[in-house]
């Protein structure tokens, strides 16, 4: 169940200078957001903003950080940070009621929904938003959404 979308920690950075260098997560996402495949974040990482996604490892989930962005953060593997992390994703239940019911309908597309980067959803979510006042249209959408998400297409045809 969701707890809450902002989440406060403190962490070591692990891994090398020359090999790959995240921070790990003390939490699992799935209790904190709900289960989905992928997890998009942003946040900060002693005040310095990031936004990325969330790997996977037999220790559980984790925050990889790219050099370039370490070198003008001036962190590195060893150092102790407080970070503030912040799941990207709007929360399904903040969908409005019919979309959030089709979803819910279909559980493969619901999946394949939550799992699509912020950017995917908010388009799926404006095309469908922009027929408010035009409810036969509204529900042709939603059922072709529903459709292309259950084919695995991230975004709508041109």
């Amino acid at each position: 169940m969701r707890q809450t979308r902002q989440l406060c920690f403190r962490a070591t950075i692990d891994g090398s200078e020359r090999g790959r260098v995240y921070v790990c997560l003390p939490f699992d996402p799935a209790d904190s957001w709900g289960t989905r495949g992928r997890y998009y974040v942003a946040g900060t990482i002693n005040g310095i903003k990031f936004r990325g996604r969330l790997d996977q490892s037999g220790k559980g989930h984790f925050l990889p950080l790219g050099p370039v962005w370490r070198r003008s953060a001036g962190l590195h593997p060893g150092d102790v940070v407080d970070v503030v992390i912040v799941d990207e994703s709007p929360p399904r239940e903040d969908l409005a009621s019919d979309v959030a019911a089709a979803l819910d309908a279909d559980p493969e597309a619901g999946r394949f929904f939550d799992a699509l980067a912020g950017f995917y959803r908010k388009n799926y979510l404006r095309w469908i938003d922009a027929t408010k006042r035009q409810p036969d249209i509204r529900a042709a959408r939603i059922a072709e959404t529903v459709k292309l998400l259950k084919a695995g297409r991230k975004q709508r045809p041109g």
